[in-house]
C-alpha cells in the first residue's frame, strides 16, 4: 500500500504519514500558486486523451481519470464548505469522509470528464477569491478535523495543494498506462 493511500479504515500513524507525504509534494512552492494552476494543468494533461481512454482505469480496480476529476470536483466541494467553516466559525468540527464510497455511490465511473473538470473550476474559482484575501489571522484560525484533529487554514491551504499535486501526478500515470 502507498503512502498517498488514504483509505477511511487507517490508523492515525498512516493518516500522519498521508498527510506528511502530500505536504512533502508542495515543497518550497507557493500553494496558491499551486491551487490557481491546478485547473489549467488539468485541462493540459486531458487535452488529447480520448473519452474511452479517459475511462480506462489503469488497472481493475483502480480509478480512471473521469473518477479523479470527479474526485477532485467533490474535494473542492468540501473544501469549499471547510474553508467557509473555518472563516466564519470558531474551531467548527471538519468531518471525514470516506472517498472510495463516495466515488463508488456517486457514479464517478460514469461521470463526464468534461463537466467535472468545469465544477472543480468554477468551484476552485470560488474558493481563491477567499483565499486571496485571507489575512494572517485568517490563516491561523483551526478546525477540528474528525480524523486528522485540529488544522489551521494555512495547514489546510497547503494540504489542498499537494492533494492537486497527488491528483496530477495519478493522472500522469493513468494517462501512461491507458494510452
Amino acid at each position: 500500500m502507498s503512502v498517498f493511500t488514504n483509505a477511511s479504515n487507517s490508523t492515525p500513524e498512516e493518516i500522519a504519514a498521508y498527510v506528511d507525504a502530500v505536504l512533502d509534494l508542495v515543497g518550497n512552492r507557493d500553494p496558491l500558486s499551486v491551487l490557481r494552476e491546478t485547473p489549467i494543468a488539468l485541462r493540459r494533461a486531458i487535452a488529447d486523451v480520448t473519452l474511452a481512454q479517459l475511462r480506462k482505469p489503469e488497472l481493475p480496480g483502480k480509478w480512471s481519470v473521469a473518477h479523479v476529476l470527479q474526485h477532485l470536483a467533490d474535494s473542492e466541494v468540501v473544501w469549499a464548505w471547510r474553508l467557509r467553516l473555518v472563516l466564519a466559525q470558531d474551531r467548527p468540527h471538519l468531518t471525514g469522509y470516506d472517498q472510495d464510497q463516495w466515488a463508488a455511490r456517486l457514479g464517478y465511473g460514469n461521470a463526464n470528464p468534461s463537466e467535472s473538470l468545469e465544477e472543480f473550476s468554477v468551484l476552485r474559482r470560488a474558493n481563491m477569491r477567499l483565499l486571496d484575501r485571507a489575512t494572517a489571522d485568517d490563516l491561523a484560525r483551526v478546525g477540528l478535523h474528525s480524523e486528522r484533529g485540529e488544522e489551521s487554514l494555512g495547514h489546510l491551504r497547503r494540504l489542498y495543494a499537494g492533494h492537486d499535486l497527488l491528483h496530477l501526478r495519478q493522472i500522469d500515470r493513468i494517462l501512461a498506462a491507458v494510452r
